[in-house]
């Protein structure tokens, strides 16, 4: 299905193999300058758990020999123009790549089926069967790596979005998101909804707290800024086995 531990955007990996033409010197003196680009501002690192250290990363792509053929590519030009961007960027950086191979009637977004069968720990711990716990049964249970809501024992009929919208705020405990950042970031351009606007997601928190029911108040409102999610005695959160989940961050 496609690679692991490929290291850079894909349209880096196509600029690659762009083929430059010459421009005479005529057109080189008529063409405008360009504008200085502004610099690009460094994305902040996730946090580490106490006791480790980041030493490399993993980028799964979702992608088949025949849509990459599509693309005008293959599997393994995709893996060779990552790897020279990598050693452009990084030459001591050290790289690993491997074939993800499935079934071929295996269900689900590329991706998922990628993870799942290069054995990703949270893609694998949605496989696993559910163990029955006594104590949370009167709880809510914000399950991450099987993105799913269990309230009282019994699994809420939340839509993909309701999940969205939870799981956004639960990994981002503590701290205040106002409706802007929701709507840029759970309804991304290209998206097939419609992204609504900023007091529309009002209306969406609405939905979601009634089907929360008596733990409705573990979605809080700042008043006049957005809203935010504290650890509550009453909610516990899976984030499935091994590390967490790259879509934390």
């Amino acid at each position: 299905m496609s690679n692991a531990t490929l290291l850079a955007p894909v349209q880096t990996a196509r600029s690659a193999h762009t083929i430059a033409r010459p421009v005479s010197p005529a057109a080189r003196v008529a063409a405008p300058a360009q504008p200085a680009q502004p610099p690009v501002a460094a994305r902040p690192e996730p946090a580490v758990p106490a006791g480790s250290e980041a030493r490399g990363f993993a980028l799964y792509v979702g992608i088949d020999e025949q849509k990459a053929a599509q693309a005008g590519v293959s599997l393994g030009i995709l893996v060779d123009a990552l790897r020279r961007t990598l050693a452009d960027l990084a030459p001591a950086a050290q790289t690993y790549a491997t074939v993800a191979l499935a079934p071929v009637a295996a269900g689900g977004r590329d991706v998922d089926v990628v993870r799942l069968a290069l054995h990703e720990p949270s893609a694998v711990a949605r496989t696993r069967p559910e163990p029955v716990d006594e104590d949370l049964a009167s709880r809510v249970i914000v399950d991450i790596s099987r993105k799913r809501v269990l309230i009282d024992g019994e699994s809420a009929n939340f839509t993909y979005k309701e999940f969205e919208l939870l799981q956004y705020l639960v990994l981002r405990e503590g701290r205040t998101i106002d409706r802007a950042e929701l709507v840029s970031s759970l309804w991304s351009a290209g998206s097939e909804d419609e992204a609504p606007g900023e007091r529309t997601i009002d209306v969406h928190v609405r939905r979601l707290r009634a089907k929360l029911g008596r733990y409705e108040d573990i979605v809080r409102t700042v008043r006049g800024i957005g809203y935010r999610f504290d650890r509550h005695a009453d909610v516990v959160i899976r984030y499935g086995t091994g590390t967490p989940s790259p879509d934390r961050f």
